[in-house]
């Protein structure tokens, strides 16, 4: 049985020194049999199982200044700060061609992490039962409250995975993972404090008391599982890799110097960690070079 899962956190744009790591983890062809992601940690995970090296950082930085990518315009004229359709259907499509083939071919399990409004719990979808579905999967995964609609699938309405499982290492647990390997995007010392919009909260999104509940306890269910990650990282089954310092890039940042200066430092932190990767990981055969 496949035991060792890579999970990875969203966060916005934070999101690129996931993709650096995972650049690194590319070229020393390090590939994992399990992947679960939420928000942009799903969506920088899904060109890792496609193996497309440079695709993340063309798309989050090189990309990051294009009109329809980020607009404070649109956001007041239709509520979507972040150009849905063009990152999840432009690029993909035409712009900076996702390998599906690759993709839909590729050994191991993906899964994308989403929130149902209705009930305010997670739902989770596996690249086994729902590859045709992934771009819509991964729209829903990143639609942000207040900046994107809910997304309709399957009788559900669904918005950002990060709401109700920020971090979901006790899924990968859940699906067999003894040992996993988490990205996290933010540095050692954080912690996330209450939601101070809880009126606007309600006004928006009261008739969903599920999402509601969710959001106003995000910041436990965060704060909760770093411990836990902490917890099994010094019982040696969670190996983490974040930043060492904190971040000056937000979840919209749009400045492409601090982007790639970010990225590089997911480059450079995955590299020094290799050797203590490798001492975790010959623990247990579960881990593919390709």
């Amino acid at each position: 049985m496949k035991n060792t899962g890579l999970v990875l956190e969203g966060g916005g744009m934070r999101g690129v020194f996931s993709a650096g790591v995972l650049q690194y983890l590319m070229e020393q062809e390090l590939y994992f049999p399990y992947v679960i992601g939420v928000s942009a940690g799903a969506c920088n995970g899904s060109s890792y199982i496609s193996r497309q090296k440079e695709r993340n950082k063309i798309v989050n930085i090189e990309y990051i200044t294009h009109p329809e990518y980020i607009s404070y315009k649109r956001f007041f004229t239709k509520r979507e700060l972040f150009g849905m359709d063009f990152i999840f259907d432009r690029l993909p499509n035409e712009l900076v061609p996702f390998d599906f083939d690759t993709f839909h071919q590729a050994n191991e399990e993906f899964v994308v992490g989403t929130t149902d409004c209705e009930t305010g719990e997670p739902v989770y979808y596996k690249k086994s039962t729902h590859q045709d579905h992934m771009l819509t999967l991964l729209r829903a995964s990143s639609s942000l409250p207040f900046m994107a609609p809910e997304i309709e699938f399957e009788g559900r309405k669904l918005l950002d995975g990060g709401i109700s499982d920020p971090i979901p290492i006790r899924k990968s647990e859940q699906d067999g993972n003894e040992k996993n390997i988490v990205i996290l995007t933010r540095n050692r010392d954080y912690r996330k404090s209450p939601a101070k919009f809880n009126w606007l909260l309600k006004r928006k999104y009261g008739h969903y008391d599920g999402l509601v509940r969710a959001m106003m306890n995000r910041h436990e269910m965060y704060n909760q599982t770093i411990a836990y990650l902490e917890e099994q990282e010094k019982k040696g089954k969670v190996f983490i890799i974040r930043p060492t310092e904190k971040l000056e890039v937000g979840r919209i940042e749009r400045n492409p110097d601090k982007l790639s200066a970010l990225y590089d430092k997911g480059y450079e932190q995955a590299k020094s960690s290799l050797n203590q990767l490798k001492q975790f990981l010959n623990q247990t055969n579960d881990v593919y070079y390709n």
